[in-house]
């Protein structure tokens, strides 16, 4: 099903049983992320959680905020909504075996065919419901230099003093004669979170950043988060092998001004969409229509040529400037567990924010697994597993401990049936998308649960001599990577841990795992119940 609005989600939710609502006042600086690292860390994800009254700086927001809203299996599969996330890949699946591929280009063209079926092409509308309430800044920012920041604890964050205080230009749409200024949204009271202790300041932390190539006009829909400089600017973390990062550097190259919307909710798909490991090229709002089962809706921006969600919550428009210098974008506790120290990033300028007029702001926190983002990933990797059975036909399942944050480690199970054909895989692996990044694969034989961590561990430990059975080799690295020795640039680790066949060195026999007869078994499940 498709939903109209974040607020459809989240009262869905709260049908479910699955959304906790929260009334009294709590601050977006850090005593939301409190409660909401507890509530992930729960039994099976916990569960959703509505702030009605998060306050920022004290005072109450205009919006609420929701969080943890995908945390969990179901919920998961209920933004997507089905009724699990196997349901939907079994059916994507499908799809695409009606024409088995040739090649990984082929296999890409065929995905794109695939989501196509749907007729799920988003269309051009005149008017949606992001366009409610309008506030236009009358000039653009021609500020250069950094704002003033005060120095605490080594970081800079920026002070009230650095607040541009812009003239503005507001219309609420059908909501009377009376104008409530204190409902439109700003950069100053969203309820933006400070999620950390030694984050540098506050930052959006679902945006779905809306970029064009400027040669092709392809349009690519990605998550980078988002701080708030101030009233005007942002900090936009578009990491050096993201589309986004790509768009820019044609921009920084012509020294043209490059056009940038960002918008937060509307249906949930939309987001899923925006992490997706989608090929370069590949419109995220096709996948979020073929999902949805209904052709998204866009909007064309107020000061902008881009198009945006027109059921999204909140539309924030502007550019990016690659004649100003680059500016220090961080701390922020990330994914890894770890802060992600400050490096320079281009900054964004605003020139519009819309919204609906009964908006729900959601968010996220990203830190010490398990957190909100390992269902997000998860229902990825089910997603596109068929893509990579595709092109490794001999490939059982594919699992992301949320040990391994998303990169970090991949378990591939896999049926084998000639030598050195698991150290295929990984080298497979690694050249597909974001695949580059993982720094350890661990290959396993195809009757291995690799959802069961301590499964796999027990085959790893168990079938691998450490030098035979391991493969280094050198590659790109996650930005995020503190680890690396340089920036971007890092190793990997493969091993193989499947049964050893005689072409690969092995001269020994290989013993039979330990298992009882059916016979047995079947004897004392009559006997016990079943009760093993």
């Amino acid at each position: 099903m498709a939903f109209e609005s974040f607020r459809d989600f989240v009262n869905a939710l709260d049908r479910a049983g699955e959304l906790k609502r929260i009334s009294q006042p709590v601050a977006t600086e850090l005593e939301i992320t409190e409660i909401a690292d507890r509530e992930m860390k729960s039994p099976n994800g916990g569960k959703a959680l509505l702030f009605e009254k998060p306050t920022v700086n004290g005072e109450v927001s205009p919006f609420p905020l929701a969080i943890n809203t995908m945390g969990s299996h179901k919920r998961m599969a209920m933004s997507l909504g089905a009724n699990s996330v196997d349901e939907v890949a079994a059916e994507l699946g499908s799809l695409m075996k009606a024409k088995p591929p040739t090649s990984f280009r082929e296999a890409i063209k065929l995905l794109g065919q695939a989501l196509d079926l749907r007729h799920a092409k988003p269309k051009l509308v005149k008017d949606g419901p992001c366009k409610e309430v309008v506030k236009k800044f009358d000039a653009p920012s021609t500020r250069t230099e950094p704002w003033p920041v005060a120095q605490t604890s080594g970081l800079c964050i920026p002070t009230n003093s650095s607040v541009a205080q812009a003239s503005s230009l507001c219309g609420q749409k059908g909501v009377g004669s009376v104008h409530r200024p204190e409902a439109c949204a700003t950069l100053l009271n969203l309820p933006i979170q400070k999620c950390w202790p030694l984050d540098g300041g506050r930052f959006i932390t679902l945006p779905c950043v809306v970029t064009k190539d400027p040669d092709t006009g392809e349009r690519n829909v990605g998550m980078y988060r988002i701080q708030i400089y101030d009233n005007r600017t942002t900090g936009m973390h578009w990491q050096l092998q993201k589309v986004g990062a790509r768009h820019g550097r044609r921009y920084y190259e012509t020294g043209t001004r490059m056009p940038v919307s960002i918008f937060i909710g509307g249906d949930p798909v939309f987001t899923f969409a925006a992490t997706a490991p989608l090929p370069d090229g590949l419109d995220e709002f096709l996948l979020a229509g073929y999902l949805r089962k209904k052709s998204v809706e866009l909007v064309k921006c107020e000061t902008n040529d881009l198009e945006v969600p027109a059921n999204a919550d909140f539309v924030i428009e502007g550019y990016v400037d690659p004649t100003e210098p680059l500016r220090e974008e961080g701390p922020f506790g990330d994914h890894t567990g770890y802060y992600t120290l400050p490096e320079p990033y281009p900054v964004f300028h605003v020139t519009a924010i819309t919204h609906r007029k009964d908006a729900v702001y959601p968010a996220t926190i990203v830190g010490i697994p398990p957190m909100e983002d390992f269902y997000i990933g998860g229902a990825s990797v089910k997603l596109f597993l068929p893509v990579f059975k595709m092109n490794f036909p001999e490939i059982v399942d594919i699992a992301l401990p949320a040990e391994g944050v998303f990169h970090n480690l991949v378990f591939v199970s896999i049926k084998k049936s000639y030598p050195m054909q698991a150290y295929k895989i990984m080298h497979g692996l690694w050249g597909m998308g974001q695949m580059m990044f993982t720094k350890y694969i661990v290959v396993v034989d195809d009757d291995v649960d690799v959802h069961n961590t301590r499964e796999v561990l027990f085959r790893l430990c168990a079938n691998t001599d450490p030098q035979r059975d391991s493969i280094f080799t050198k590659g790109p690295a996650d930005v995020l990577d503190h680890a690396t020795s340089e920036m971007a640039i890092g190793t990997k680790l493969g091993i193989d841990a499947t049964k050893k066949l005689a072409g690969e060195g092995f001269k020994r026999g290989w013993p039979p795992l330990i298992k009882m007869s059916d016979e047995i078994r079947r004897k004392i499940d009559s006997l016990y119940g079943g009760t093993r």
